[in-house]
Formats: C-alpha cells, structure tokens, sequence
C-alpha cells in the first residue's frame, strides 16, 4: 500500500483504488472539501504524474474520458484549486509522492488497464442531496427530482415561468459551464425534445453563473450528481467519446503486450519476458517495475507448468 499524507489532503492506494480525502486547512477550496472523500478504481485512471515544484510540486492523476461525471459535466475546466485530482506536494513528502506514482504506474501497467475513453461513468458522482446557488436562482437535487427557485434578482422572463420542476426522467443532460470574459456561465437542465437555445439570463431552465467563487462550485457537483443518474453520453450515439492526447508526463510507462491467458503456451511467455527486457534496456521501465512485472510472468509460467 502507498499513503501520502499532506496539509491539501491524503492519498491512499490499496492495489485497486486510490482513496482520496480532501484536507481541511483554509487553503483547500470549498468543493474540494464538499466533494469529500471517494475513492477513485483504477480502471478509470489513464495516467498519474509528479509535477516537481520549487517547494515539492503537484500530484496530479489523470482519468479515462468518460468515467467520471464531474470530469465530463465541466469538461475539464474547474480551476487548479479546485481540481480534486491535484494534490500539493510539501517540499518533504516529495520522495514519497515519487514512491505513489510508481506504485500507481505498475498496477496500471501490470493490470493491462486501457487509457482510452469509459463506455460507462466509473465513479458514482457527488452524493445527494445537494442544494447550489447561481446569480439568479438557487438548484436542489434530491437524488431523482431537480427543482430550481428564483431569487429576486433574476429576469422577467424566468420569473413569469415560476419555480421549476424536472424528473430526471423528462431531462436528456445537464450542462455546466464557467463564466468566460463577459459571458456568463451556466447551470442548464436539457429537457428531452428541447430545441431552443436562450441565453442562460433568460433561459427558465437555466441559473447563470458569473466566474467561479468558492461558494458557487457547489454549482458543478450538483450537475454532476446528475449526469451520474443519466445515460452515460457515448449511450446510444455510435461513437466513442473524443480524447485529447494527455501530457507526456501523464502518461503511464507504454504498456506491452498483455500476459497471455492460462490457455496460451509457454513460448508466449517467454516472448513477453523478452519483450520486458527490451523496454528496461530501453529505459522505458525503471528497475523496480521491471522485476515487478518479471516476477509476475514468472508466477504465471510456473502455475501453467
């Protein structure tokens, strides 16, 4: 097990899954610390890094496209602060923060995990009820119902529609974005059949957001608790989720070929074994993952002997 222990919060890894729990000191944002602690599987991890730093740097993981719906809802614009996959790393933790990746590397690498996009949402989302306030309105979602009230500054034409009520099973997505320049942001539920596209000022089924304070973060967990509830967005549309290539280093080592099944012969081990030697000659493993994954392939050629 790895554990890395600092004042922005605690990371564990068990082997399967990394447990994150946000600190509680001043400095750590507010929807970090409303988020709580989940934990992460590792099928839904694509990479992790250590960002070096004058004063010890950032732990950083990278999920797949698609697995979690915080990530898909604000399409990977929360702020750094705000990111609950950032740690900060205090200048002596920084040797410990190394040891965490590489433990993280080589389960990815030796559990053969994919990095392209999740065909379903691996994290359950934020848990609920969650109650969050915009410019204009204020947004409850109780788990199966959304329900929007006005405030007194919002616009005539949502006032006249009065307060709003959703099943989830009448919306088709929800939608979040912040506030960019002198555009608003937005928190808007799509009802299915909807055609219209007002501005989100005027929208009824939408409460305007301006930048991205402490307090309106809460604004993004309710859409994601959402999203969580509703199909996943690469259901029913016949084509994978789009990704972007991540940063060099995001990326786990380059893994190879799978280690064959019980069913395949003693020479296909033996390929992979030498296929091992290759990328730790080539320095793409480092000495520790290399007798790891050895030792691994090894175990197996013996249970198939």
């Amino acid at each position: 097990m790895a554990e890395l222990m600092v004042r922005d919060g605690t990371w564990t890894f068990d082997g399967d899954a990394v447990r994150i729990v946000p600190g509680r000191e001043r400095g750590v944002h507010k929807l970090r610390q409303d988020l709580g602690e989940f934990t992460v599987p590792l099928a839904a991890l694509a990479g992790i890094a250590h960002e070096p730093g004058r004063k010890g740097g950032r732990l950083r993981l990278r999920l797949r496209t698609g697995a979690d719906p915080l990530l898909q809802v604000t399409g990977g614009s929360l702020p750094d602060e705000a990111n609950p996959y950032r740690l900060t790393v205090d200048a002596g933790r920084v040797e410990v923060a190394e040891y965490f990746v590489d433990a993280v590397r080589q389960a990815l690498m030796l559990e053969q995990i994919p990095d392209g996009p999740a065909d379903r949402y691996l994290l359950p989302g934020p848990s609920v009820p969650l109650s969050a306030a915009g410019v204009d309105g204020i947004a409850t979602f109780d788990g199966e119902k959304v329900t929007i009230e006005w405030r007194w500054n919002t616009s005539e034409t949502k006032r006249d529609r009065g307060p709003r009520n959703f099943d989830l099973s009448a919306l088709e997505a929800v939608e979040w974005r912040a506030a960019a320049g002198l555009e608003s942001g937005y928190l808007r539920f799509r009802t299915r059949g909807a055609t219209e596209r007002l501005k989100p000022e005027h929208d009824p089924n939408s409460i305007e957001l301006w930048g991205f304070k402490k307090e309106s973060g809460t604004t993004a967990l309710l859409a994601a608790a959402v999203a969580a509830r509703l199909p996943h967005p690469s259901d029913g549309a016949g084509k994978s989720l789009p990704t972007t290539p991540p940063p060099a280093a995001l990326l786990a080592p380059p893994t190879p070929a799978p280690v064959p099944a019980p069913a395949d012969d003693h020479d296909a081990l033996l390929r992979r074994l030498r296929e091992l030697g290759e990328l730790h000659r080539d320095g793409i493993l480092t000495e520790d993952e290399f007798t790891a994954t050895k030792a691994a392939v090894l175990r197996r050629f013996h249970t198939e002997g």
